[in-house]
Order: structure tokens, then C-alpha cells, then sequence
């Protein structure tokens, strides 16, 4: 029987039972817990200095009411990428590849910057929908046009990320079965092909990390 390709993008069940749940929540299990001592070993030291080059980043256009948004944005970008980069392994899968569970990120998320926006700032937030200097037969146009792409955002941020990842591991997969089906026949084109899959591969990684970078960032522009 012919598997399809997109059998792995499927949640994964156990007796009937969803296994998504340990998908999302087993990754936290990855990273050690800071101790009370003052001095730490390497990889606390390599963690703490990630988190912290990462914060300072993303929160340095963000005036200080939106620090407060600082271990939100972090817990996510840091629960984004261990999840993309956990996919990658042999006989996992990727929870980041439902567009349910991207939306249910950025929908929440996308609101809450909109509703602080409205309370905090409204008539810079209303500003936005018609930009300075705009002729008056166009503005109802396009006060309509910045609606929409308000609107749009939260839709275009879980897409994105479903479909980066998506479309690479199908072409991970695709790539890897020509190499297993070429191997017999003609093993000089297997070779190369095979040499294509792992820099397929490294582009991955850094794919995987990336979406979930821009994921964060977009958030952190729109608040």
C-alpha cells in the first residue's frame, strides 16, 4: 500500500488517543533549570546569554510599557524553535505543521495587541488605518484596504510558518525517496542527489529557525 506523503503531517494517536499534547509539552523537559549557585556550567551560561542577546533585540524598538511583553515573546520564540528543530529528527513530528495550532498562537496574540493598542493609544492606533496626506476620494478606499490587512494578520502569521515548514519537509521527503530509488540504479546520481538532501537539510535548520524568529518579530511589530 502506497503511504502518502502527507501521512507525516498527521497528529500522531496511541490507542486512540491524541499525542499532540507530549508533542507541544515534552521540549520543556530539554532545557535545565538555573540553580541558586552563582557560578553555572556551560550550558546554562550558553542558554541564559541566548535569552538574554534575544530579548534585548527584539524589545529594542518597543518603548518600556512593552517590556512588559518581554517573557511572553522569549517563552515563545524559545518554545517556536525547539519545536521546528525537534521535527527535523527521524520518526518525530512537528506540531508547528497544523495551521490550527499556529493560528491558536497568533490569533490570541494578534488580539491582544489590537485591544492594548485601542485602550493605551486609539487615535494613533485608528491613525493607521489612513496613512497622513491621503487625497479625500481615497480614503474610504483605503480605510477599507487597511482593515482587511489588519484583519489578515493573524491568518498570513500562521500560514507562513505552516508553510515553510510544511513545503520543507515534503521536499525533504521527496528528495530522500529519489535518493533510495535511484541508490540501485544508478548510484553516482543517488551520491549527488543524497549530497543535495543534507544541504536540503542544513537549509532546514535554519529555516526552522528563522520562521520562528520572524513569528515573534512580526508579533513584537505589531504591538
Amino acid at each position: 500500500m502506497m503511504v502518502s506523503f502527507f501521512d507525516q503531517f498527521a497528529s500522531p494517536s496511541y490507542l486512540g488517543i491524541p499525542l499532540i499534547a507530549i508533542a507541544i509539552a515534552l521540549p520543556w523537559v530539554l532545557y535545565p533549570t538555573p540553580p541558586a549557585r552563582w557560578i553555572n556550567n556551560r550550558l546554562i551560561t550558553i542558554q541564559g546569554w541566548f535569552i538574554n542577546r534575544f530579548t534585548n533585540q527584539l524589545m529594542l524598538p518597543l518603548n518600556v510599557g512593552g517590556h512588559k511583553w518581554a517573557l511572553l515573546l522569549a517563552s515563545l520564540m524559545i518554545f517556536l524553535i525547539t519545536i521546528n528543530m525537534l521535527g527535523l529528527l527521524p520518526y518525530t513530528f512537528t506540531p508547528t505543521t497544523q495551521l490550527s495550532l499556529n493560528m491558536g498562537f497568533a490569533v490570541p496574540l494578534w488580539l491582544a495587541t489590537v485591544i492594548i493598542g485601542m485602550r493605551n493609544q486609539p487615535t494613533v492606533a485608528l491613525g493607521h488605518l489612513l496613512p497622513e496626506g491621503t487625497p479625500i476620494p481615497l480614503i474610504p478606499v483605503l480605510i477599507i484596504i487597511e482593515t482587511i490587512s489588519l484583519f489578515i494578520r493573524p491568518l498570513a502569521l500562521g500560514v507562513r510558518l505552516t508553510a515553510n515548514l510544511t513545503a520543507g519537509h515534503l521536499l525533504i521527503q521527496l528528495i530522500a525517496t529519489a535518493v533510495f530509488v535511484l541508490l540501485p540504479m544508478m548510484p553516482t546520481v543517488a551520491i549527488l542527489t543524497a549530497a543535495v538532501l543534507f544541504l536540503l537539510t542544513l537549509l532546514e535548520v535554519a529555516v526552522a529557525m528563522i520562521q520562528a524568529y520572524v513569528f515573534v518579530l512580526l508579533l513584537s511589530l505589531y504591538l
